[in-house]
């Protein structure tokens, strides 16, 4: 059985998925699988899968990109899942290597959530502190990794097209709090996707998440909600200053 998981969702993303692929296979810890989940795609994509035999393909229409993690849950035996998407890529050869390395001191009580940094827009990104998931997601999705037992019947809500990742994410985290942070970009973020386009409808949606899963009363939500629209409005029109502000929070952050 592998140790880890690696789960990359596509469609429509030739070009991506290459670059994808070389950073899944030039990792240095090889104790892994690697799991298209290819949405029918008509790019050419299709054609390109046959190269890919290191990885298990499943290429058929899906319900969009949370049908196709489920999917990729459900195929998935590793002890350790990860969604490395088409276009997102391993932030070095060694990140695998790393986080192994660091597991091998957890012999009965295993993490159930691991997470590190990112690389966006060249720019570093560091995590929050898990414990701050009421307020979002604390990193990029590609840079958590879920303890696959933990996850146990948990899977995406198709109710969200933007922000399903946050609310699998909080629901595992108020059954499973054991994390490990892992002080090191994970992953490189390809910006430009759909969590991007539509910035207004995920903070929506994190919104909706919090009230359905009760987390809070609806001044705090709604106050979460401002202070969101705040800090990406600032992203959107001072960016400088706002990967000044991440940077003060890399070096203030103590775990």
């Amino acid at each position: 059985m592998p140790f880890f998981s690696i789960i990359t969702i596509n469609r429509n993303h030739r070009f991506g998925l290459k670059s994808t692929a070389n950073s899944i296979l030039s990792q240095t810890h090889q104790d892994y699988e690697w799991l298209i989940i290819d949405g029918a795609s008509t790019d050419g994509t299709t054609e390109d899968l046959e190269n890919y035999p290191e990885a298990r393909i499943i290429s058929e229409p899906d319900a969009g990109i949370y049908d196709a993690m489920n999917k990729g849950i459900h195929h998935a035996i590793g002890d350790y899942i990860i969604f490395m998407n088409a276009g997102d890529q391993f932030a070095d050869s060694r990140v695998l290597e790393t986080i192994f390395d660091r597991l091998q001191s957890f012999c009965s009580s295993p993490p159930d959530l691991i997470y590190g940094d990112s690389w966006e827009s060249g720019h570093y990104k560091p995590a929050r502190s898990a414990k701050t998931i009421l307020w979002g997601m604390f990193t990029h999705h590609q840079s958590i990794l879920y303890r696959r037992s933990a996850l146990a019947i948990l899977r995406y809500s198709l109710e969200y097209k933007i922000a399903a990742d946050y609310d699998l994410t909080f629901r595992f985290l108020k059954i499973h709090p054991t994390t490990l942070y892992i002080p090191r970009p994970i992953c490189i973020f390809e910006t430009g996707g759909v969590s991007q386009q539509h910035v207004k409808r995920g903070r929506m949606e994190q919104y909706l998440s919090r009230s359905n899963n009760k987390a809070c009363s609806r001044i705090i939500n709604g106050l979460i909600l401002f202070l969101q629209t705040l800090m990406w409005n600032l992203r959107s029109r001072i960016p400088r200053f706002y990967w000044i502000i991440r940077q003060l929070l890399r070096s203030g952050t103590k775990r």
